[in-house]
């Protein structure tokens, strides 16, 4: 087992300074209007982030197992922030669309990437135990490849 540290120091407000450890840069975290300024990105858009960014790393590493190159991928992710039953705000889930640099057509054993990728992706799986996760994937011709929660 391996641990992930990270360290959170209060500047003002809402604002915190986030360390990721040496040689990281540190990042401004911020809520938005009313509560905090908007300094910096929100928890909410941070989690969005590491589901994004994990599950595209996925995608990529599963690819590049049988030696296929999609790059550039792009990750558009929206978090739908909402009331839960008992009238809190909540995530109330979160859609992934990755965008492969290439065509289809272009990369070999693309399907069996696709039916494995998110299984190894560590952030999503661990979101998706309590929040809907669905992820679709599109090639660089517009053709969506794969749509699912």
């Amino acid at each position: 087992m391996t641990t992930v540290s990270v360290s959170l120091r209060q500047q003002a407000d809402y604002r915190f300074d986030i360390r990721f450890g040496d040689n990281i840069p540190s990042l401004i975290a911020d809520e938005p209007a009313p509560l905090g300024k908007g300094e910096g990105p929100s928890p909410a858009q941070l989690l969005a982030a590491s589901v994004g960014n994990c599950v595209s790393d996925s995608l990529l590493f599963a690819l590049r197992k049988f030696k296929q190159a999609p790059e550039p991928l792009r990750c558009e992710v929206t978090a739908e922030v909402g009331r839960n039953p008992e009238g809190r705000l909540r995530i109330l889930g979160i859609h992934a669309t990755i965008t492969l640099g290439v065509a289809a057509s272009a990369l070999e054993h693309l399907d069996r990437a696709l039916a494995q990728f998110e299984e190894f992706c560590t952030v999503t799986q661990s979101v998706r135990q309590a929040v809907p996760v669905r992820v679709t994937v599109i090639d660089a011709t517009g053709q969506t490849l794969r749509d699912q929660s």
